[in-house]
């Protein structure tokens, strides 16, 4: 059985597009997105500088197009292909860590790729003005033991965002409350500031949830034609309307990646792509879930591996590309 995974914001990376670019299909995908979203997609993903792709506004458009281009090259489909219907064939689960979860939601058939990118662009925006409001960040905290972790968090005023699993959480609050936190850590854990633009995942993102409701409001989801699980709680989700809901408000709650693994490892996953940029939630999974097969797609170098996981996990059949290589 084989998850599908896109990761969050912070997985990006200066110039991480420019390979990409050389698979004329994906070259019209980004384009396309970058007309959706009305921002230049191609320039961000090959000379914007790492300032510039951190800005949160530009971040989430660039991985939600980057995810769903690099899984059409990896199933060997055109822009134009349905790419909830290829996913069905082969495709066991889907899930995504944060802003990954609208990629996730087009891969399922919830949202049309389109959508999932007007959505995003809508997100981005708006909580990067939610974070200019208040001076807030977020913190990895890795090690150390859990329950100590959390209630050292809870003295300082600071909300675990992020529960990844394997050791992993992400602190989120102000930013002299994680400077005071990093101060003084738990026993046996190491702090690391993450270059984020704000306090994501909390309360403080309360202005950015009521904007992406209302641009929801416009959008009629499918229902999930693979299941789709959710950040919330770690479940699959029961329609499409429901992950809708549960999409906007993950922008002001926790993501619960830890329990979307339990999930996964329940279901009786065997292998798991992740796609572009890779790297991140395969690394969580090596920790977490022994014994599944990933695969993290970077780059088109990537895509071989991909689809020799595809189909010893799910037998789907040779490309057309493949078969005549």
């Amino acid at each position: 059985m084989l998850v599908v995974v896109c990761p969050g914001q912070g997985a990006q990376s200066p110039g991480m597009l420019a390979p990409w670019l050389e698979l004329p299909s994906v070259a019209e995908s980004i384009a396309r997105a970058s007309r959706t979203t009305g921002l230049d997609l191609v320039a961000h993903g090959t000379t914007s500088d790492a300032d510039t792709i951190r800005d949160t506004a530009v971040a989430q458009p660039l991985l939600v197009a980057s995810a769903l281009a690099s899984l059409r090259a990896v199933l060997d489909l055109g822009p134009d292909d349905a790419l909830d219907i290829a996913a069905q064939r082969v495709v066991g689960a889907t899930a995504g860590h944060s802003v990954g979860e609208l990629a996730a939601a087009a891969i399922a058939g919830v949202l049309t790729d389109d959508e999932a990118l007007r959505l995003v662009a809508v997100r981005g925006a708006a909580m990067a003005r939610a974070a200019a409001t208040t001076p807030t960040g977020m913190c990895a905290v890795l090690g150390g033991d859990p329950d100590e972790v959390l209630a050292a968090l809870a003295e300082h005023g600071l909300v675990p965002a992020n529960v990844n699993g394997g050791g992993q959480v992400v602190a989120a609050g102000t930013l002299d409350a994680l400077a005071a936190f990093a101060a003084a850590p738990p026993a046996r854990a190491r702090v690391v500031a993450l270059q984020v633009a704000g306090a994501f995942h909390t309360e403080h993102m309360a202005p950015a949830v009521a904007e992406l409701r209302a641009a929801a409001e416009d959008v009629t989801p499918g229902e999930p034609m693979v299941p789709l699980l959710t950040n919330s709680d770690g479940t699959v989700t029961a329609s499409g309307a429901r992950a809708l809901e549960l999409i906007v408000a993950q922008v002001a709650n926790p993501v619960r990646w830890d329990l979307c693994q339990s999930t996964l490892q329940a279901l009786g996953v065997t292998g798991m792509l992740e796609v572009a940029p890779g790297g991140v939630l395969t690394g969580l999974a090596r920790r977490t879930l022994p014994g599944v097969e990933t695969v993290a797609v970077k780059t088109p170098a990537d895509l071989d591996a991909a689809r020799d996981l595809v189909r010893r996990h799910t037998g789907a059949p040779e490309s057309h590309q493949e078969k005549s290589s």
